[in-house]
């Protein structure tokens, strides 16, 4: 029987409120539903990211997850891009009910994340797996001008709103280059949130991304977060440069065009981080940030 976590329901109330504990009354239910539609048996305790429950399942001696997420704006394609990626690079769709955000996926093992292997592996195989999964796509994904030009409008009144954190000129830059590389951005399918602890080990490919977030633009807007996540092992073991020119060689990147969209994705996820109470995260960016300045 499928219970909620608890850490899940109590951040899922803080953050949705009402409409979040209604949708909670109605996991279990959701999910029995579901095991019974696909001929699943529940083999084991659930897990839970930040915006969804994976419940580990056999259909037959078929070892699989069950995920069923809150539907937000950054995980509405995650099932679209997963069907175009056909399990090249990524964990393998295998079934999805639309209706309840739910998908049904291949079991990888949850205890193996590309955390485990040293920082210069893990960017080498981040930066691989980014490239593998930059294809051209005609589904219709968000496109990266149109986030871009989001990002820019924004940026001015975050910055005002949460205390001005750095320099105006930084501000300003980033705004100028989203401005200046959106609207060229490439047409590939990137996943923007492809780090460390979202790749897991499998059996038909060591590693395979997981919960992708996806835009329609250039690889190189895919890479921040690989900087970041790791960012006191890449300071102290010979420093971003390295580590930077590493990522973007496995990667196959233009390393001018890496570090525009780094900084945009630093300064945007700084005032972010500051919006929702984050503490470490907005000081890795502002070293970063000061790195590319």
């Amino acid at each position: 029987m499928f219970v909620v976590p608890e850490a899940f329901a109590v951040a899922t109330l803080a953050r949705e409120g009402e409409a979040g504990r209604q949708w909670l009354a109605e996991l279990p239910r959701m999910v029995d539903e579901l095991c019974q539609r696909w001929g699943l048996v529940i083999d084991g305790s659930p897990m839970h990211g930040y915006l969804g429950v994976v419940v580990p399942v056999r259909r037959d001696a078929e070892l699989c997850v069950v995920k069923v997420s809150w539907l937000d704006a950054s995980n509405t394609d995650e099932a679209l891009a997963l069907a175009a990626w056909q399990g090249a690079g990524a964990v393998r769709l295998l079934a999805v009910e639309p209706a309840l955000h739910a998908m049904l996926l291949e079991r990888l093992d949850h205890r193996r994340s590309l955390h485990e292997l040293p920082v210069d592996e893990a960017l080498v195989v981040a930066g691989g797996l980014l490239r593998r999964l930059a294809i051209p796509t005609t589904a219709n994904f968000r496109p990266l001008p149109t986030m871009a030009a989001e990002i820019a409008q924004s940026l001015p009144a975050r910055w005002v709103k949460y205390g001005r954190p750095l320099p105006r000129r930084v501000l300003d830059r980033a705004s100028e280059l989203t401005q200046h590389y959106g609207p060229v951005a490439a047409n590939l399918l990137v996943n923007y949130d492809l780090h460390y602890d979202n790749i897991l080990a499998g059996q038909r490919a060591p590693w395979l991304a997981v919960d992708p977030k996806v835009v329609i633009g250039d690889p190189e807007f895919g890479i921040a977060q690989l900087l970041m996540n790791r960012l006191e092992e890449i300071v102290a073991s010979r420093g971003l440069d390295r580590h930077f020119a590493l990522l973007c060689e496995a990667a196959e990147l233009n390393t001018e065009l890496a570090r525009a969209w780094t900084l945009v994705r630093c300064v945007d996820y700084w005032l972010w981080g500051l919006s929702v109470g984050l503490t470490e995260d907005p000081k890795r960016c502002a070293v970063i940030v000061q790195w590319l300045d």
